[in-house]
């Protein structure tokens, strides 16, 4: 039992480390001209789609209503955003390897800051996207943002918008689970 913390912590930072194979969020867009629907994917690094044309198509549709263009190589975010993991994975593993309850703890509750720092940061950034119209739009609504949800499914005119966490973000909520138990198992055993 006192290396289970250990072990929970190396499956932890594995699990946070799939985040560099997998995208951490994506965003659907489904209408009557696309009954397939559009699907856009955030990495990390980088954002793609579900086909060569997605990010293009988007970025047509967006010009219509005066939404910015999304440009992944303005995305600043795109760029430090794996270091921020590399060296959270870093921490995970001298947690691991020292194997103290405090350090445990503390690994977790970074995770969990930082985990929610990049979710208040893609909330500004959608709602950025959003809000800020060109006053030159071809079409223009009245009062009418479009914003994606942070989680969910939302209607912006005729699309329907679902934004759900990708195969890295599940991994990603998984790592940070397995943090939290881990802290909690060394808490439990160092008392015992």
């Amino acid at each position: 039992m006192k290396t289970a913390p250990r072990i929970i912590t190396i499956l932890a930072v594995a699990c946070l480390m799939m985040l560099f194979f997998y995208p951490l969020w994506r965003i659907t867009l489904i209408a009557p001209q696309y009954p397939d629907g559009v699907t856009m994917y955030i990495w990390i690094n980088k954002i793609t789609g579900d086909s060569p044309g997605t990010l293009q198509n988007i970025n047509i549709l967006n010009h219509y209503v005066g939404m910015k263009h999304i440009e992944p190589d303005s995305i600043p975010e795109l760029t430090y955003f794996p270091w921020v993991v590399g060296a959270l994975g870093l921490l995970g593993l001298i947690a691991a390897f020292v194997n103290k309850s405090g350090l445990h703890l503390a690994w977790a509750v970074v995770f969990l800051v930082l985990a929610a720092l990049g979710i208040y940061d893609f909330y500004l950034w959608e709602y950025d996207y959003g809000h800020n119209l060109s006053p030159t739009a071809p079409i223009k609504v009245p009062g009418m943002s479009y914003q994606p949800p942070l989680f969910g499914s939302k209607m912006l005119l005729n699309f329907n918008a679902i934004s759900y966490p990708g195969t890295g973000g599940i991994f990603m909520g998984i790592s940070m689970f397995l943090a939290f138990v881990a802290w909690w198992i060394k808490r439990k055993t160092a008392r015992s």
